[in-house]
């Protein structure tokens, strides 16, 4: 065993050392004839997704779809509800437990309080009961049982939001 290993380990010396002086004597060449082309690169472009999402263009009422666009001066109330990147209004509907059906308000800025107590009073004018809600500050977002998302998108635009 002493004796193949041995014949091992110079075979092997031997293969490193054709590799070296192999690889210094064929070294590629410079390529002349590759021109890098300024003019066609509007072809690349098009096809490269944009970084972010562009504004929305100016509107001064709700487009064909209802999306309508938020107040220019913010309302002066003590919350905010910013728009999602896609600009719009952040409420979703979730199922927990297979059905236990949830209304989700997000990026809530400001007094989150004042917004549950504001949204508690519509929801309460709109279905004639109170619903139950949850209100978590450290993800800045409200849970309110029943799916309420229509209402609560409409009223959070007619807001100005």
């Amino acid at each position: 065993p002493g004796l193949l290993l041995r014949g091992f380990q110079s075979w092997f010396r031997l293969r490193l050392q054709s590799r070296s002086i192999g690889q210094t004597e064929n070294v590629p060449p410079q390529y002349p004839d590759i021109v890098e082309s300024t003019e066609e690169y509007k072809f690349v472009e098009r096809l490269i997704p944009p970084t972010r999402i562009p504004s929305p263009p100016k509107h001064d009422g709700p487009t064909p779809s209802g999306w309508r666009p938020p107040q220019e001066p913010p309302p002066a109330l003590p919350y905010m509800v910013r728009r999602s990147r896609m600009h719009n209004v952040p409420v979703y509907t979730d199922i927990t437990h297979g059905n236990r059906q949830m209304t989700v308000v997000r990026r809530i800025e400001g007094d989150i309080w004042a917004l549950e107590r504001d949204v508690k009073e519509h929801l309460t004018q709109i279905s004639g009961k109170t619903p139950l809600t949850q209100v978590n500050e450290v993800t800045r977002t409200i849970r309110i049982k029943g799916y309420f998302d229509k209402d609560l998108k409409s009223w959070f635009m007619d807001k100005g939001f």
